[in-house]
């Protein structure tokens, strides 16, 4: 076992410029382009928003197959990937203990959760795809990483060396399929001909 050694925590911190999207300017061009909505605050605007990423997000976990996004942006969907080669450090325990304590991922079998975006879609070509880039909030990060000890194998299994693209519509027109299939046995009569 190594020794850990405790992080300084008064050593200088490199902060990214945060920028944000509902700024002053997005509430100008809102009031704009649709004036019928020029008496909304900026309260209740951000809040609108909260609660459409809220559900997304929540749909997103609960879907296997994810949420394609309007406008056709593009795909969210969680991905099960194999766990890094190098160590994950717990550095909560470590510094309990004082030796370094990897995190294991027991309960998953190793298994770790990855966010995917992705804007190839299965059936259109979106425009201007290069442009577009996925970060998930704080929020979305932690409910994934919460609920996806319980169900783990349920989400598509992604490979590192094929593409993203032909592992998920590979998974998305199975799923149509089944379902497809599931629905015409439904409606058969062997004897209606």
């Amino acid at each position: 076992m190594n020794e850990f050694k405790k992080p300084d925590i008064k050593a200088p911190r490199f902060r990214p410029e945060v920028e944000t999207i509902l700024n002053n300017e997005f509430f100008e061009k809102l009031k704009k382009r649709y004036p019928k909505y020029k008496d909304l605050d900026k309260i209740f605007i951000r809040h609108i928003v909260k609660t459409f990423n809220i559900s997304v997000y929540q749909s997103v976990i609960d879907n296997r197959d994810g949420v394609q996004l309007p406008e056709q942006v593009g795909w969210i969907f969680i991905g099960t990937c194999q766990g890094s080669k190098k160590r994950n450090v717990d550095f909560g325990k470590s510094l309990k203990y004082g030796v370094t304590v990897t995190n294991n991922n027991f309960d998953t079998d190793g298994k770790l959760a990855k966010i995917f975006f992705t804007n190839f879609a299965p059936k259109h070509k979106i425009r201007n795809r290069e442009f577009w880039s996925f970060t998930a909030c704080r929020e979305f990060k932690r409910s994934v990483a919460k609920n996806y000890g319980e169900n783990w194998n349920m989400y598509i299994a992604v490979d590192s060396t094929k593409k993203l693209n032909a592992v998920y519509s590979k998974s998305y027109y199975k799923n149509k399929l089944e379902h497809e299939t599931k629905k015409s046995l439904n409606n058969y009569n062997e004897f209606e001909l």
